[in-house]
């Protein structure tokens, strides 16, 4: 399989860099999108991707630079003649709160009332649980992106695992390397989201903290989700580096 970075950096980055949304591509050609935020519609045309090449989509958690292109690929899918459904991986714990996110665009159109599934073939699974796409297998993995009081807010990354090989993606995290060290100690990539920016978000592991990491894991890890123009060298630094938007890795 591929990995091809659509976009790699932070929410609130521009077209030199576009949101951190990706794309697998199976041995047979088969397109997955990992999540689908808001620039999703220009990134993938820079790929020349269309809406009509895309099979599936994971949804990670429901920040906008994660879901906010949902109503752009699911009306693009519901109205174009002989477009097939595309399916959405997802925890079963996001569901109702991503509807209710894309209901006040989504949810009518001249006189019917629809609903996620009129989108999308919904495949919810359990955490804990693995679903499998073409010959490979996604295990969501729970992190910590962010509290809402006292209250950890959901959001999971993957763990893909293919011929006996494993690819952490983190999608978001903060830096919490003890509650995810199995993960990083299991898988022969990892791709890392990373705050590059002088200042601390608490809500994405800062690059100072991931350099912290035992360089055995270092090595093994490509950081992507940094803020424009970082002045960081991760190679130096014993990262394999930054991930360059439209870089695509073979798995």
């Amino acid at each position: 399989m591929f990995l091809t970075f659509a976009g790699v950096g932070s929410a609130f980055t521009d077209q030199r860099y576009y949101q951190s949304n990706m794309v697998i591509t199976s041995k047979s050609g088969k397109r997955l999108l990992i999540d689908c935020g808001g620039d999703a519609r220009f990134s993938l045309a820079e790929l020349n991707i269309t809406h009509r090449m895309i099979d599936a989509v994971y949804i990670s958690h429901l920040h906008a630079d994660h879901i906010g292109g949902l109503e752009w690929f699911g009306f693009c899918t519901y109205f174009t003649p002989n477009c097939k459904r595309p399916t959405m991986y997802i925890v079963n714990t996001l569901v109702r709160d991503l509807w209710r996110s894309l209901r006040g665009g989504m949810q009518s159109h001249e006189g019917i009332v629809l609903n996620l599934n009129s989108f999308f073939e919904v495949q919810a699974t359990s955490i804990n649980d693995t679903f499998e796409w073409e010959g490979i297998s996604f295990a969501p993995v729970q992190t910590v992106h962010i509290m809402n009081g006292m209250k950890i807010v959901p959001s999971y990354g993957l763990l893909i695992t293919e011929n006996g090989k494993t690819t952490f993606l983190t999608t978001d995290t903060q830096f919490c390397p003890r509650q995810i060290e199995k993960f990083y100690e299991k898988s022969s990539v990892i791709f890392h989201d990373c705050e590059t920016a002088p200042y601390r978000s608490n809500v994405h592991a800062h690059y100072n903290d991931l350099a912290t990491l035992p360089d055995e894991t270092k090595k093994k890890m490509w950081l992507y989700h940094y803020q424009p123009d970082p002045v960081q060298n991760p190679v130096e630094d014993g990262f394999r580096g930054l991930v360059k938007k439209g870089q695509t890795f073979e798995l």
